[in-house]
């Protein structure tokens, strides 16, 4: 078994699966890459059990045949070289051995027959979304998703996808986004939770890529393929909550007011706000907007004044910093829109421009008492 690949090329694919290897997995087979060679097709895969991610490159070579080869040592020594081909080598010893302009590696190889199979989907339902609308819907939802382990289904994002259109949600039971898109559709309604991992995968490297995804899904799991990539993960099992029960339909009060401005601001006053609870007040009458917080046992405070466009009655209302900092740095708008009815029910941040047709994103967040 040997083939001629490009040094960068192979490192730069390689830099991409390597994200899936955990630091410490319980099967040491899977601190290995996958190699599975078929003439001038090299595919190599990567697996943490959960999510198997693969890459096929166009390569010189004339044999077939599968190793597993160790994946820190081949991305150091790949990160070394300057561009140039390298010749891989399958020896009778047990390893692998690299030959550069400069020298030759050996490294000890695991059988591919060892590799973990991936799961082919039985008669899976299949949906095709632009890359760049799944980026962005990843990106917009993800920061909202849940770390608690008792409550797996909200660790992931919430896929719903209708011939009506595709919503992305995710939510901690403090958060909650809600990612709309009109003008892409699938041809029949569905939905599954795509835990963190595999999404944090899919946004670095669907970002500069104009291709279709082809999902495809079942109950169990999802794959994902585009350009040279395949990626498959395990859905998390579970029925996720019903979201539209707790966003609020009437909010009378609704404030405009300039995204930037307003994102600094609670940046600035959140730095005397309790540490533990992160706390600041917005208290909002006539045009004005009273953005403050206070650090009782450290004598802190620090309060501004804004001029805002609002409609409503004078509201005082508490949030917590950091979530109101997530969700503005995370808007794109210039202009946002705070809605809300009484200072114990949810608030609810839209976007009031730069939206793509068809594309909506609703940002909810819950309040905190007021100690008056």
């Amino acid at each position: 078994m040997k083939f001629i690949v490009s040094s960068s090329y192979l490192l730069k694919q390689l830099q991409v699966l390597g994200s899936v290897i955990n630091s410490n997995n319980t099967l040491p087979i899977l601190d290995n890459f996958l190699f599975e060679l078929n003439n001038n097709e090299l595919t190599v895969s990567a697996s943490d059990l959960e999510t198997t991610m693969s890459a096929t490159l166009s390569i010189d070579s004339k044999s077939k045949g599968s190793v597993a080869v160790p994946a820190k040592l081949l991305l150091e020594i790949l990160k070394t070289f300057p561009e140039q081909p390298l010749t891989f080598t399958v020896a009778d010893n047990n390893t692998v051995e690299i030959s550069s302009n400069s020298g030759k590696y050996a490294l000890a190889y695991a059988a591919g027959e060892e590799f973990p199979k991936s799961v082919n989907l039985e008669d899976p339902s299949i949906t095709l979304v632009p890359a760049d609308v799944l980026a962005t819907a990843v990106s917009k939802t993800i920061f909202a998703a849940g770390n608690d382990d008792l409550r797996p289904v909200m660790s992931g994002v919430f896929f719903q996808f209708s011939p009506e259109g595709l919503t992305f949600v995710a939510t901690d039971a403090h958060k909650l986004v809600k990612y709309a898109r009109a003008d892409v559709k699938a041809s029949q309604v569905a939905d599954f939770i795509m835990p963190k991992k595999p999404l944090n995968i899919l946004k670095s490297i669907l970002g500069s890529s104009d291709a279709e995804v082809k999902i495809e899904y079942n109950d169990s799991n999802a794959t994902f393929s585009f350009d040279n990539y395949i990626l498959m993960c395990r859905l998390i099992d579970g029925k996720y909550p019903n979201y539209e029960a707790v966003i609020p339909k009437e909010n009378p009060n609704k404030l405009m007011i300039d995204r930037s401005l307003f994102l600094s601001s609670v940046r600035r006053v959140a730095i005397f706000s309790n540490k533990t609870t992160h706390q600041i007040r917005l208290k909002i009458a006539g045009a004005e907007l009273n953005v403050s917080a206070e650090d009782i046992d450290y004598s802190n405070k620090a309060e501004e004044r804004l001029t805002c466009d609002y409609q409503g009655d004078d509201l005082q209302i508490g949030f917590n910093s950091r979530f109101l900092i997530e969700m503005l740095t995370n808007l794109q708008s210039d202009v946002i829109m705070l809605e809300m009815s009484l200072p114990n029910r949810a608030g609810i941040l839209t976007p009031a421009d730069g939206l793509e047709e068809g594309e909506t994103v609703t940002m909810l967040v819950m309040p905190v008492m007021l100690n008056s």
